[in-house]
């Protein structure tokens, strides 16, 4: 058997994983590559000045894990719990958790949005039920629909989609999010009269006004990260959410992008065992509580009622991180 440079890949990414040589020897031997050649392709690989390059990068990758491994063991210091905090000042939520990078549930915030009292599927379908809105369709159909995003875009009067979600059970089938909101926030722009930006913690004068989110019971947000600061406002109906820290990423098995398959219904520690070791954070939202979401946090969401949440990105501070963010290739 020939060794061409996929074994060669294969040899240098087990060796630089610190597997012994005479071990990837004798799985060469046994695939059918010479005793000889397979000893010269080890000891040439072994020799190679890139390979000692990869060697130096792979050190400071490991320092970096380290860092990430220290935060994972002081944050366990801390009450595993997601702290709720009533009309948290400006200050307070900066230094204690914008610049720390701390979830938080914020309430008392939402009180004098005219969204809170008026907001029901009778009230959206007599404001705004003949507007032609998008929703993410055909969920079910595909395990990777959350990746699929764009393949599952569909449109429909506002009044046709409200009466799915009012007579739907508990389904993931179908779903209005941010990544519909292109269309939606310009349709629906009557309703965003009785959303009232935070003056505490957004920017009123932004372009960027949020992002809506209408489904039924058994929605489902696969675990993934966001590459900004977000919040969570809950207008009506409840959501589970489960949030892992950004500093957990060595745990979480993340496999393209911003997702990982873990599935954070039934997460399978004998396949991702890893996960065992993850530092897994759960609350429950309710209607007029705000969910302060961190940069890089890793986060599963299930509506448990039918619901509604408006998030924003539109925050005081500096929230840009997607400028610098890596460019995305094979993991």
């Amino acid at each position: 058997m020939q060794v061409d440079h996929e074994w060669r890949r294969w040899l240098a990414e087990n060796l630089i994983l610190g597997s012994n040589p005479a071990e990837l020897v004798g799985i060469m031997i046994h695939a059918g590559v010479d005793p000889e050649t397979a000893r010269a392709e080890i000891d040439q690989a072994l020799a190679s000045p890139y390979l000692a390059g990869a060697q130096r990068l792979k050190n400071r990758l490991a320092k970096r894990e380290w860092i990430l491994n220290s935060q994972r063991q002081l944050n366990r210091q801390r009450p595993a719990e997601i702290p709720r905090r009533h009309q948290l000042s400006t200050d307070e939520f900066f230094n204690d958790f914008y610049t720390t990078g701390r979830p938080v549930i914020i309430t008392g915030m939402m009180d004098n949005w005219p969204a809170m009292q008026k907001w029901n599927l009778d009230y959206f379908a007599e404001r705004a039920g003949d507007k032609m809105v998008e929703v993410q369709g055909a969920r079910e159909t595909d395990a990777q629909y959350e990746i699929n995003k764009l393949q599952h875009k569909q449109t429909m009067r506002f009044a046709d989609y409200l009466n799915q979600v009012k007579h739907a059970g508990r389904t993931n089938d179908f779903y209005m999010t941010a990544n519909n909101t292109s269309q939606n926030r310009r349709e629906l722009a009557v309703l965003w009269q009785d959303i009232v930006q935070i003056p505490e913690y957004l920017n009123t004068r932004s372009a960027d006004q949020g992002f809506l989110w209408i489904g039924p019971a058994g929605t489902i947000t696969p675990f993934h990260h966001d590459l900004t600061n977000n919040f969570m406002a809950q207008v009506i109906g409840r959501k589970h959410v489960l949030l892992m820290p950004a500093c957990e990423l060595p745990a979480v098995y993340n496999h393209e992008h911003c997702f990982t398959h873990v599935d954070g219904r039934d997460i399978d520690y004998n396949r991702y065992p890893l996960m065992r070791g993850a530092q897994v954070l759960e609350c429950t939202l309710n209607p007029g509580e705000i969910l302060f979401l961190p940069v890089g946090c890793w986060h599963f969401v299930e509506g448990l009622d039918i619901s509604v949440t408006v998030s924003f990105i539109n925050f005081k501070w500096d929230n840009d991180f997607t400028s610098f963010y890596p460019e995305q290739k094979a993991f």
